[in-house]
């Protein structure tokens, strides 16, 4: 077997430069404004080469016919599940939203969200649970894609056991369901990108332990199992409950649809995984 063939290996030699880009964009501050762009853009060319060059296949992932309702779908399912995150902690008395009307605050925090949707997506969802479903199938794929998601946020302001738990369990399966329902990156950008924007650039509330200025300020008082204390409302059970229902929801359409990939052992035949599905 080719070493290129290797799931490993394949997820080292796609991930790998647009993590060095990511450190290296990082470490030059300099770039200052052209930073997220330059990490965007390279991070998108770096996909693109690695797929038309070492897969050497369509981009059905990235097929444009369905880029802009599918977008548009995952923006309002991400601002709505965040939103609906908020309105219960209020109605059980742990939250409190007050206008601010931070304009500038909100625009870097919508400039951020759409830099961390596209590159935490490609990276995780694009490389690491694609290549993994080829050869274990999409529950395996689904699960660790989850666990990682979880962990690479370990080290962020305000991270615990529990926020990284819930990380995996609310937004890594919703974001691997968004994936497999449509078998194309939109919804999950959309979807990912919306809920940090309303999260941090409407509401102000905490993002993963970084807490930006929006157009409204959050208040969060209670036990941290209700409000996820300094992580954010990410880390509150509230927040679980809400996007992992919606997860479960968006994977049995996804398999009523036959979305779903079985392990490479068990099937007769090697199908097309990189096939658009119908959309969500």
């Amino acid at each position: 077997m080719p070493v290129l063939q290797l799931s490993v290996v394949r997820i080292v030699v796609a991930a790998g430069p647009i993590v060095a880009l990511i450190i290296a964009v990082m470490a030059l501050g300099g770039l200052g404004p052209l930073a997220v762009p330059v990490q965007v853009a390279g991070t998108l060319a770096l996909y693109v080469g690695y797929v038309r060059l070492v897969e050497r296949r369509r981009l059905d992932e990235l097929a444009g016919a369905r880029a802009a309702p599918e977008l548009v779908r995952g923006l309002v399912l991400g601002a709505s599940l965040f939103s609906a995150t908020i309105g219960v902690m209020c109605v059980v008395g742990v939250g409190t939203v007050e206008g601010a009307g931070d304009w500038d605050g909100a625009a870097r925090a919508l400039v951020g969200a759409v830099a961390a949707a596209i590159t935490e997506e490609i990276l995780l969802r694009a490389i690491f649970f694609r290549i993994v479903e080829r050869s274990l199938g999409t529950w395996s794929a689904l699960a660790m894609s989850a666990a990682l998601f979880g962990l690479v946020h370990v080290f962020n302001p305000g991270a615990s056991v529990t926020s990284t738990l819930a990380i995996a369990l609310e937004a890594g399966i919703l974001l691997a369901a968004a994936l497999v329902v449509t078998r194309r990156l939109w919804l999950p950008f959309g979807l990912h990108a919306a809920w940090n924007f309303t999260e941090g650039g409407v509401f102000g509330a905490s993002v993963s332990g970084t807490r930006p200025h929006g157009l409204l300020a959050s208040r969060f008082d209670g036990p941290t199992l209700l409000t996820g204390g300094a992580f954010g409302p990410e880390a509150s059970i509230i927040a679980v409950v809400i996007c992992f229902a919606a997860g479960a929801a968006l994977l049995i359409v996804a398999h009523r649809r036959g979305q779903f990939v079985p392990p490479r052992w068990r099937r007769s035949s090697t199908p097309s995984l990189e096939r658009a599905g119908s959309a969500a």
